[in-house]
């Protein structure tokens, strides 16, 4: 059946989908045909047949967290949104990607260019002093723009040899930077049987840490085979990493000096989710993009709490004036979730 639902697709899968707004409006959003994507395209057709199905399995009562309503249609007509943070100064920030830009939007609808060129960067944070740190594709860096608009390399070899493509990062509250490096930004990755990693010069996915003065590098693990989202727990304790192409989301406990131990499994997710980028809420519960058909969420065991429906979905970030909005990453479109909890680990002035 799979192999005939491939061979339909390759024929004959439409341009565009449909999706809802909070209004009832439908919008048409473009999946891209391209062999590349094609068992992104599969996935995204199988969550559909199944989604009310699974809405009952998942669990659906997420009414302690999530305020009644759909999410609202922030912006589209984008090349595909990723790396949202919201900004101490009052205002989200996020990628897009294909396009090389990052957007700055604000709570009155306004949408701007940030930079432009971006240098094809992915995952966005923002440290203690609001300085932005961005992973770029294109120049295989992690960055950060000081104060006078002077951008800065912070990483971008390891060993001598360059990173694979840096894809997403979060600071913690001691300046210390952590980031994860597949290969999924590099000149032909991707291609149908993902045999050809571009340029890749070292031989492992990694995650890192950089030390709060910017100074010293440290692989944490090279044991994931394709690490992407990351984020702490509230209290700083634990990281969370998912790794995508193999449906789990791994906990490390954060050691003293910032290495990481006692690697675990704390989710393993459903076949038909691929877990990219994830946050945080105050109470500890995880948030997950699955790239098909919503974020998913988790409590602190590790039980799924819930699904919110929208779109198909990379990352997404709490902000907002009161930390309550969480902002949906979605392709082409962002979107906006009235939450009821605050997200953790936002800095606020």
């Amino acid at each position: 059946m799979l192999w005939r639902l491939k061979d339909w697709l390759e024929r004959s899968m439409a341009d565009i989908v449909s999706i809802r707004s909070q209004k009832g409006e439908y919008m048409q959003m473009p999946i891209s045909r391209s062999r590349n994507h094609l068992r992104q395209a599969m996935g995204f057709a199988l969550a559909l047949f199944f989604i009310e199905a699974s809405a009952a399995t998942y669990g659906a009562d997420l009414s302690a967290l999530l305020e009644p309503g759909r999410p609202e249609l922030v912006t589209t007509g984008l090349g595909f949104a990723e790396g949202p943070v919201w900004h101490p100064d009052g205002y989200l920030l996020f990628s897009d990607i294909p396009n090389s830009t990052i957007y700055r939007w604000t709570a009155d609808g306004k949408l701007e260019k940030f930079r432009s060129p971006s240098f094809k960067s992915n995952g966005l944070a923002v440290d203690r002093q609001g300085r932005l740190i961005a992973c770029e594709h294109g120049n295989r860096r992690v960055s950060r723009t000081e104060t006078d608009g002077t951008v800065v390399t912070l990483a971008d070899r390891y060993e001598g040899k360059r990173l694979n493509s840096p894809d997403d990062v979060v600071v913690k509250s001691d300046g210390s930077i952590y980031f994860t490096d597949p290969p999924y930004g590099l000149p032909g990755y991707g291609t149908p049987d993902q045999t050809e990693p571009g340029e890749m010069e070292l031989s492992f996915s990694g995650v890192y840490r950089i030390s709060a003065d910017g100074s010293t590098l440290t692989l944490l693990t090279k044991d994931l085979h394709r690490p992407n989202g990351l984020a702490f727990s509230p209290d700083e304790k634990i990281l969370y990493v998912t790794d995508t192409e193999i449906h789990r989301v791994y906990a490390f406990d954060i050691n003293t000096d910032g290495s990481l131990g006692n690697g675990r499994i704390f989710i393993e997710t459903f076949f038909s989710d691929w877990p990219d980028g994830i946050k945080v809420d105050a109470n500890g519960n995880l948030y997950v993009a699955n790239n098909y058909n919503g974020v998913r969420v988790f409590d602190t065991a590790g039980k799924s709490v819930g699904l919110i429906k929208v779109g198909v979905p990379a990352n997404c970030a709490f902000g907002g004036p009161d930390n309550k909005t969480l902002f949906i990453m979605s392709r082409m479109a962002v979107f906006a979730a009235r939450m009821k909890v605050q997200g953790a680990n936002i800095y606020v002035k």
